[in-house]
């Protein structure tokens, strides 16, 4: 498959190329020669920037094109507009937050995106990003005339994740102690492996996929309790698990998501409960949780030891917390 990435050089998009290396596709990638500019010495990269710059791409053809980083209506529509006539395909890598709320357990495809009054705003927010994405789909399948694959994924973890949302639990576990750990063992959670993800989405786009695919994992949602022990298991630390339930998260405003990654209230619905029947019948599937907890680790060996966290509870936040718990529980 003769293939143009449109980023190609952060987390997904790095995946992506490594993944279509590895199975023989010829690539192009497309961006503005900024994020690791010397990572694929020896791929393709054309240089511009996708708001008013894609000159690059004229006279150009290939099979497909993989859009990693469309977050604007406006844009995202340019880009399909400019490469219509000369890809045969267009995958739009999305997210599970065009749903609107409340979130229903098992959401699946079908159900109603969400939506702002106006439509034509470009300021990225918490109120404004997932119905932004939803129009950005719109925009797609409108240039393409319907050849068009939207990938709507959940949360992306694994080697090179900046974000820090799923790297905070294997790096706590590792440092061992009493630890804080949302409401019980059984407490399903939902994410996907970064490689995982980007070999589906290759052999998707190669298929010729259209519309929406929830895509995140694993088949039914992981008990947290499962993750946490085979963070343990691999570190050998002496991380002791001290599960702290809604009401007291809540009441004491610990940060869903972020400062307690993974972790949602329970009038969130069902956002741990994403219905991916589709994509599984599209072949989706998962490496075992104990290598995306290995590898992760490996991965967070290399970073500088100041590397400033997005994520997670601060230890003197965590200890307060567990403090305040211990008093009120006896």
């Amino acid at each position: 498959m003769e293939l143009l990435i449109i980023g190609g050089t952060r987390f997904l998009g790095r995946a992506l190329v490594d993944e279509a290396r590895a199975a023989g596709h010829t690539l192009t990638l497309f961006n503005r020669g900024r994020s690791n500019p010397a990572l694929y010495p020896d791929v393709e990269q054309l240089h511009g920037d996708r708001d008013g710059g894609l000159a690059a791409l004229a006279g150009r053809r290939w099979d497909a094109v993989i859009d990693t980083c469309g977050y604007v209506p406006r844009v995202v529509r340019a880009a399909a507009d400019f490469l219509a006539p000369a890809v045969e395909h267009y995958t739009f890598i999305s997210t599970m937050s065009v749903y609107a709320e409340p979130l229903a357990e098992g959401t699946d495809e079908a159900a109603p995106v969400g939506t702002i009054p106006d439509e034509s705003i470009e300021e990225i927010s918490g109120g404004s990003y997932g119905p932004l994405k939803a129009l950005c789909e719109r925009a797609a399948t409108e240039a393409m005339d319907g050849r068009a694959l939207h990938v709507r994924s959940g949360l992306i973890v694994g080697p090179h994740d900046a974000s820090d949302r799923f790297s905070y639990w294997p790096a706590r576990v590792a440092r061992g102690g009493e630890m804080l750990a949302p409401v019980s063992p059984g407490y399903g959670v939902q994410f996907i492996d970064v490689r995982d993800l980007a070999a589906w989405t290759l052999r998707a786009t190669a298929a010729r996929l259209t519309d929406a695919y929830n895509v995140t994992g694993p088949e039914r949602p992981l008990p947290i309790g499962r993750l946490l022990d085979a963070a343990r298991d691999l570190t050998g630390s002496d991380a002791r698990f001290t599960w702290v339930p809604d009401d007291f998260l809540t009441a004491h405003d610990v940060g869903p998501y972020v400062e307690l990654p993974l972790w949602v209230p329970a009038e969130a619905g069902g956002f741990n409960s994403f219905n991916i029947d589709r994509a599984l019948a599209a072949g989706l599937t998962f490496r075992p949780v104990a290598e995306t907890v290995a590898d992760t680790l490996a991965w967070l060996a290399t970073r500088p030891a100041d590397t400033v966290w997005r994520a997670g509870l601060p230890a003197e936040r965590e200890a307060q917390l567990l403090a305040e718990w211990h008093a009120a529980n006896g």
